[in-house]
């Protein structure tokens, strides 16, 4: 049974180095292997938003590798449906860690792909994903409007062409997700969970939770992640669905984790407040990809005389009759007399329709 290392703090970089030598990191690369390093760019934002991977987990990890005698690093990201990759990249504070160190990002939204054989049929994933020689994935803890919590199994979605991730929403998320990670397996997890959003996948309402772990099974990490949550494992149930084809384990006991230092003002984990489900009340949803579906909450977030009407949303709903009356989201939902241009749309013109 693998070990998940739990470290306390703040200082992204230096809670980093500690993990990797906590885990031995180098022992496990195979020799004459190439580092990729894949974090979370969903969106363009600061990661003290709690969206997106905070740049000393990077910076972390190659000073590690270099100082380690392994050169040949990649940071490779696709951001979301509908969002650019390399704004994000640069919001995050990536362009400075790759000019200083000297590292290559790799916009994978541009990748090569081809197709690999997984439990639900064949599945399209960048080349540059499958050919590394030692994946690290750097996943953001935190929550999700449609699968409740996002780790270290759905970061994986990053390393998909654009008309996959669609695809995956099409078919339904669950397990899509767990096929993924039974195909696609990373030799190292490394969580940011420093301030993660519990809501929201693309950030706003950041958690301080002064925290961040590591280990080598993702099955394992989503698992305990989420159990931080306060999330039990069929709330999440792309998990065991992973864990029956073959991606790795949902056991552990307390002593599987190791804490490297004792938490000064994390205290208990703080929980996902429940308020995405209360504001989709009237939302019918349907195969809605990520962006669109996001938006749309946001904008009920935001906007209190959305929350009494009926909306539709999704590639389900396409040229499909919706009720008169109600409000279609994006161009999935152009039936709808009441419509919202866009794929996706964004929040700001979704609240100008309430």
């Amino acid at each position: 049974m693998g070990k998940i290392y739990n470290i306390y703090g703040t200082d992204s970089h230096s809670m980093t180095l500690s993990l990797l030598d906590a885990i031995n990191a180098l022992s496990l690369v195979p020799s004459g292997a190439n580092i990729v390093l894949k974090p979370n760019l969903v969106v363009a934002g600061s990661p003290e938003n709690g969206a997106t991977t905070h740049a000393g987990v990077l910076s972390g990890c190659i000073e590690y590798f270099r100082e380690n005698g392994i050169n040949d690093i990649i940071i490779a990201e696709g951001s979301w449906v509908g969002a650019a990759t390399m704004p994000a990249m640069k919001r995050a504070g990536y362009d400075e860690v790759c000019k200083r160190y000297n590292v290559k990002f790799t916009d994978l939204k541009h990748d090569k792909t081809r197709k690999v054989d997984s439990p639900i049929g064949p599945l399209e994933i960048c080349s540059l994903a499958l050919d590394a020689g030692f994946l690290v994935n750097l996943p953001v803890l935190k929550g999700h409007c449609q699968t409740k919590m996002t780790c270290a199994l759905k970061n994986l979605k990053g390393c998909l062409p654009d008309k996959e991730k669609s695809r995956f929403h099409a078919i339904g998320l669950t397990r899509p997700i767990a096929a993924l990670g039974s195909v696609l397996k990373p030799g190292l997890i490394i969580v940011d969970s420093i301030c993660g959003d519990l809501n929201f996948e693309e950030g706003g309402n950041p958690v301080q939770t002064n925290r961040m772990f590591c280990g080598t099974d993702p099955v394992m990490i989503d698992a305990y992640g989420a159990s931080l949550m306060g999330l039990d494992l069929f709330d999440v149930p792309y998990i065991q669905i992973a864990e029956k084809w073959g991606a790795g384990s949902t056991k552990f006991t307390p002593d599987d984790i190791i804490s490297l230092n004792e938490p000064e003002n994390a205290g208990k984990y703080p929980r996902p407040s429940g308020r995405v489900a209360h504001l989709a009340r009237n939302v019918h949803e349907d195969s809605a990809c990520s962006a669109c579906y996001a938006a749309l909450i946001r904008a009920l977030y935001t906007e209190s005389k959305g929350r009494g009407q009926e909306i539709y949303i999704g590639q389900g709903w396409r040229g499909k009759n919706i009720p008169e009356g109600a409000l279609g989201i994006g161009r999935c939902c152009s039936g709808a007399k009441r419509n919202v241009k866009g794929c996706p749309p964004n929040a700001k013109s979704i609240a100008e329709m309430f």
